[in-house]
């Protein structure tokens, strides 16, 4: 956490340049996997596209299962998009890293706070923007903020802060450690001689395969919370 970094400031504001650069690196990786797998479709599906829709289905059944399936439509490509994106955020760290003069550039943009609080700003504002447009702003704030009594108002708002808390920390918390342990690891292997190279390898392989198990059920996990959290706004009722 206390690693330099390197800055630069746009209008009064502090942009990391690792982040940036790690966050480029992962959508070119996305745009580049899709464009492949999307390319020549047909009628009679390769292994390829086979893997594309295996991906777009399994997606759309984890917006369906929190909101009906017409309520659900509009969001499949975001669902898409999002699992796809986390997954590849969330294993970048474990297969590359690059850093110059002790600042890391690339890395897990997720292993970072500031990406993944954003990415948990983004889930609950189109939650709160899906809950206006479905009930109005009136029937939006009654069913959010004043259910089941008027009186719980102060408790529902630290329930959407509580939300916003969980939703990005658990997920840096999850892929942070990840990368961490596994920096200890590699260390591991060279603080003791010779002897320590091949159990630490070992040990190295076993913990990247159970890093990429949890950063696989974590971008699942927030892609399923962030339907959850627009089917209450949107579905009250239910």
């Amino acid at each position: 956490m206390n690693e330099p970094v390197s800055t630069f400031k746009l209008f009064g504001l502090t942009f990391d340049i690792g982040n940036m650069v790690s966050l480029v690196v992962v959508a070119a990786i996305v745009f580049f996997f899709i464009f492949a797998l999307s390319r020549k479709l047909q009628i009679k599906p390769t292994k390829k596209q086979n893997v594309l829709e295996m991906i777009v289905e399994y997606t759309n059944g984890l917006s369906t299962n929190s909101l009906s399936a017409k309520n659900a439509k509009p969001y499949g490509l975001y669902a898409f998009v999002l699992f796809v994106f986390l997954f590849i955020s969330n294993q970048l760290g474990l297969f590359l890293e690059v850093a110059y003069n002790g600042v890391t550039y690339v890395k897990s943009p997720t292993s970072n706070p500031v990406v993944t609080m954003t990415l948990a700003v983004m889930a609950l504002g189109l939650a709160h923007f899906a809950g206006v447009s479905k009930l109005g702003f009136k029937g939006y704030f009654s069913s959010t903020y004043l259910k089941p009594f008027k009186l719980w108002l102060p408790l529902n708002i630290f329930e959407e802060f509580a939300n916003f808390l969980t939703l990005g920390l658990r997920l840096f918390g999850n892929i942070f450690a990840g990368e961490l342990l596994l920096g200890m690891v590699s260390n591991l292997a060279f603080s003791h001689g010779v002897i320590m190279v091949i159990p630490s390898f070992i040990l190295g392989l076993l913990w990247v395969g159970f890093s990429i198990f949890i950063g696989t059920i974590q971008s699942l996990v927030f892609v399923i919370l962030t339907f959850v959290y627009i089917s209450q706004k949107i579905q009250p009722e239910e």
